[in-house]
């Protein structure tokens, strides 16, 4: 018979870190505000929950790395907004985030999930950390929920 894994939702004796970009704090304490109600609303006790504060996306890779060696999270969520301006600086920040917040995880084996909105236009950022298409910060705390169990099952 397949045996099947899947991870829940369930934040009880889970820790995680958060690391979030202070650029375009007006979106990402938004995105902030929406992952910590998550872990909250499912289980994760709010001392259980560590908030890094970070100049940009490109220091949410670095900051990840030094907590995940640190071995105290079950998970870490990266937090920024990037959006696009007149100067190819957009791609080189988003591509080399998503790049390097990627590694941490594969480095690691510890679940550290890419919460980066990366937006045309101002209104599409407030879009996406509330206003109308739901708070990608929130989605990515279920993101780091789910994948904390799940490796708690393949333990």
């Amino acid at each position: 018979m397949v045996k099947s894994f899947e991870g829940n939702l369930i934040g009880n004796n889970k820790t995680f870190g958060i690391v979030v970009s202070r650029f375009n704090s007006f979106i990402t304490k938004r995105l902030l505000e929406g992952a910590q109600d998550c872990l909250i609303r499912h289980g994760t006790k709010e001392d259980d929950i560590d908030v890094f504060w970070v100049p940009g996306a490109c220091e949410l890779p670095i900051t990840a790395m030094r907590l995940a060696k640190n071995s105290k999270y079950n998970g870490i969520i990266c937090l920024g907004a990037v959006i696009r301006g007149e100067t190819p600086h957009f791609d080189y920040v988003s591509s080399e985030s998503a790049k390097g917040i990627s590694e941490v995880g594969l480095q690691t084996g510890i679940p550290t999930i890419y919460g980066v909105i990366t937006t045309e236009t101002l209104e599409q950022a407030i879009d996406r950390a509330g206003a109308r298409v739901g708070n990608k910060g929130a989605e990515s705390a279920l993101t780091a929920l789910e994948m904390a169990n799940l490796f708690d099952e393949i333990k």
